[in-house]
């Protein structure tokens, strides 16, 4: 996202409306994305109103808010891993982490504007504005951050600064983004990169993946990888669906699956797909089962993908 603003004091700010204007080794869980303590007053939280530069545009919160509702998975983890955890009354059906989240049956794929106003809300977070809920909640004064889905790593660490500028938790918010870097960074510079390693990353069993120009092919670039759907004829969406005998072509040395959890694939699923046993990453169990959600959030966990890419690129080069 862009850059976080505080807007100055004075009586004109205090006047203001609440209308918003509108993805060494490490440990493999961060204390990153631990849930913290609210804090306190402070400083920081009696410092408002403030200015946050959103996907939908300037925010304006005169004060610190007291009910969140967050409709984004990333947001959730986010909230939490920064410290204001206890300000969130609601997240919606697919927050899942974590588990102290306060899950409601309000969905982020088809939001219900009247629902999410009967929760008295002062703050909603949510990654997509599907029926225009950010103009609908904006016109009744509920402050709205939209944040979308991350496409490189800088956004996802913004995205967090937003967060903590919106709820009072800035030092938290700059603590948790500072450990991401330091772990990633430090991740990716232990791994060995002269293999010349090639990966396929399955989304689900279509099979659709992910070329390197995504969010989540840029933390496979960090380590060095080369990704086997960047020559899929129509590579340039990003998500390509590929055929089984374009993989089996490619054999790349990796094979990363974030459909395990929705989809029960593994090693041995994709052993029985026509020709995929002779693939080079079966036959090596260089086949990596990943944790479908981690693999497609942009928030403090993505420290845990990192890992578990970066044990998979020291695995194979040893092999």
């Amino acid at each position: 996202m862009r850059p976080v603003r505080t807007t100055l004091a004075g009586a004109f700010l205090g006047a203001l409306t609440l209308a918003g204007c509108g993805q060494s080794p490490a440990p493999a869980t961060p204390a990153a994305a631990t849930a913290s303590p609210a804090s306190p007053a402070s400083p920081a939280a009696a410092g408002f109103p403030v200015t946050v530069e959103a996907g939908n545009g300037s925010v304006a919160l005169a004060k610190r808010p007291e009910r969140i509702i967050s409709l984004s998975p990333t947001a959730t983890e986010n909230l939490f891993a920064i410290g204001a955890g206890p300000l969130v009354v609601a997240v919606d059906d697919q927050s899942n982490y974590p588990a102290e989240a306060p899950k409601s049956d309000l969905s982020s794929f088809k939001p219900n504007a009247e629902a999410i106003i009967a929760q008295k809300p002062d703050l909603v977070v949510l990654s997509n504005d599907i029926d225009n809920v950010v103009a609908k909640l904006t016109k009744v004064n509920v402050p709205v951050l939209l944040e979308p889905a991350a496409t490189k790593l800088d956004e996802a660490y913004d995205q967090i600064a937003d967060l903590g500028a919106a709820t009072g938790n800035e030092d938290k918010a700059d603590e948790v983004v500072a450990g991401m870097r330091k772990q990633i960074d430090a991740l990716a510079a232990a791994a060995p990169k002269d293999k010349k390693l090639t990966y396929y990353h399955e989304l689900d069993t279509t099979p659709y993946s992910a070329t390197s120009t995504t969010f989540i092919g840029q933390i496979y670039g960090l380590f060095g990888l080369t990704n086997v759907a960047d020559k899929a004829p129509d590579a340039a969406g990003g998500y390509p669906k590929l055929s089984a005998e374009f993989v089996a072509q490619a054999d790349p040395d990796l094979i990363f699956l974030a459909d395990t959890k929705c989809c029960a694939q593994s090693r041995d699923a994709l052993a029985k797909r026509p020709g995929w046993s002779r693939l080079s990453a079966v036959k090596n169990d260089q086949v990596i089962g990943l944790d479908d959600d981690i693999a497609s959030r942009w928030g403090p966990r993505i420290v845990d993908l990192a890992k578990q890419v970066g044990d998979a690129v020291q695995k194979a080069a040893t092999d």
